[in-house]
Parts: C-alpha cells; structure tokens; sequence
C-alpha cells in the first residue's frame, strides 16, 4: 500500500451503490474493508473484487459495533428503496439511528473522517422546488415512508451533533434517484421496475398520472461526487446535495425505456402511493460551486448500461 493510500470502511459495502464505491476506492489504490449483513446487498455486485489483495468483506449488521481500525468510513448501510425499508420499518429505523451512532462512535476512537449517505427522502413531499440544502422539508412523521425520511433525518443530527460537540471529521451527502448496474431487480424504485417489465415482455406499471417527475443521476457520476466531497477539506461537511438537476416525467422514462428495449409493452395506471413526492429535484449549485461537480452521464447511455445489466442478470 503507498503512503498516500488509506484503510477505508464501506458500509452497505455489497449494496448497489457500496460494490461501485469499493471498485472505485480499490482503483485508487486504497484498503477497503466492505461490510454487509447482505438485506439487500448480493455477493454477486462485489464478486469481481474478492481476489483482489487490498479487498476485504464481512457479514456485519451496523446495528451492532464494529471494532476496526481504519482511516476513513463511508456509511452506506440502510436499505434505501420502499419495497426493502417497509418490509421491517423498526429495523429500518434502527439501521439508520444505531448504524449511525456506532459509525460515528468508531469514528471518534481511531479519529477517523466519516461520510453519511443521507437522502432527498429528508425533504419529504417538498413545497419548494428545486430543494436546495436549505430547505427543511414538508415531511410525515407518522406515515408509511418515515421509518426511512425520519431515520436519515435523526442520522444528519447526530453527524452534525458528533461535529459540534467532538469535533469529528464528517461529510454528509443527501443523495437523489441514482440508477445503473447492480440495482436490485426487485427493488420497486422505478427505473429497475420499467427495465425489468419491459425485458420480461410485461406491461410497464406507472402509479399516479405519470406525470410526477424524478431527475435520474447515473450511479458513476454519483460515486466521483462521494469521492469529491470526502477529499475535501474538514471545513466542508454538508449537507450537500448530490443529483440530477434534469427532470423527467414518469411516463416519459417509461417511454425511453421501451424504445431502447425493443420491448412491445403497454402502460398500466395505478394509485399513487402515499406520500409519493410528485415533485424532486436537486438544486446542486453548493455541489458545482464546492465540489465542481455534477453529473456528466446523459440518460438515454446511463439507460442502455443499466438495461444491459438486467438483460445479463435476468438471462442467467
């Protein structure tokens, strides 16, 4: 290992976003330890990297400490799509909370610089548009989706708690809609749906009028802005928004799925979910100005990467 390079801790490690943050850390040259208790991360995102010399992974709830010894953590751990979050909202919640407060408690004994994955769930059904860091959200405490919103939410305040009153290194990033490889196939977020419909020759579900935007950021641009925002110097620590700025009407992502499949699906309506955002959309000027990043992947090539990872997977 170089002078330069770090021991790092990836939670969620085998996760969707986790796998493609190892790959990135190992290409830089780095240690990493990934740990999982593998909910909804697979072993087959990070099968590539388990011969690797400087790759190392571990069954692990972060509901539970984790004595290790390393420079930097980026935590990751939480299941981050409806379906997962809801099947055990407790746990959920628990991942979020407890995950946090022994991450940052590992922090704080080897002195170690931490990332939050947090989320634009914190903003809930947001009244303003695009939502900018400074937004604090119209948010349902008590509803079907806030043992995710309310778990990251409480996750921001102990980072910045742990920042105040220790002094510890963090980053937090609120991360927006991120699709490519290694998405769940059953996940429920829409990107996966739509792609997985269409490969099976099915009609594509779309609830609501199809008319509510999303703004899709392809999962390589996300990682290079985790990395970007961890380098950087410890007066920045966010929170700082990491997405799209592109809006999209459902409907329409339905449409440029079909097209690049090939698929002869037809569109099916059904109810909106409750407290379904109709609108979100991240304003990353703080990102462009701190950072100088945002995401350079357009959507039709992001898409046809992501399809031809579910046509390989779904072929198997």
């Amino acid at each position: 290992m170089s002078s330069s390079a770090k021991r790092i801790l990836v939670t969620g490690g085998a996760g969707f976003l986790g796998s493609h943050l190892c790959a990135r850390l190992l290409a830089e040259g780095n240690d990493v330890l990934a740990v999982d208790n593998y909910f909804t991360g697979r072993r087959e995102n990070v099968a590539s990297l388990l011969g690797h010399a400087r790759f190392e992974i571990m069954r692990h709830d972060v509901t539970f400490p984790l004595y290790v010894e390393v420079d930097e953590i980026y935590n990751l751990a939480c299941p981050a799509s409806p379906v997962h979050y809801q099947f055990d909202p407790v746990q959920t919640t628990k991942v979020s909370v407890v995950g946090a407060i022994n991450m940052l408690g590992l922090a704080k004994r080897v002195k170690a610089k931490v990332f939050q994955a947090s989320t634009s769930e914190v903003y809930g059904d947001p009244t303003e548009h695009p939502q900018n860091e400074n937004y604090r959200g119209s948010v349902n405490t008590i509803g079907p989706r806030a043992c995710y919103d309310e778990g990251k939410r409480c996750a921001e305040t102990l980072f910045f708690d742990y920042y105040r009153q220790h002094r510890l290194r963090i980053k937090v990033a609120r991360i927006f809609n991120t699709y490519g490889p290694h998405m769940h196939p059953n996940d429920g977020r829409v990107v996966s749906n739509f792609i997985v419909q269409a490969l099976r020759g099915e009609d594509i579900t779309i609830y609501g009028d199809g008319m509510q935007t999303r703004a899709f950021c392809y999962v390589d641009d996300l990682i290079e802005g985790f990395v970007r925002l961890m380098a950087t110097g410890d007066d920045v620590v966010g929170p700082i928004n990491l997405g799209n700025p592109v809006e999209l009407p459902m409907v329409e992502l339905a449409r440029e799925v079909i097209a690049l499949t090939g698929a002869k699906s037809g569109l099916i309506y059904r109810p909106l979910p409750m407290d379904d955002p109709l609108q979100r959309c991240p304003d990353i000027t703080k990102a462009r100005t701190v950072l100088g990043w945002e995401p350079k992947t357009q959507l039709r090539e992001g898409l046809t990467k992501t399809i031809a990872y579910f046509d390989t997977l779904l072929s198997a």
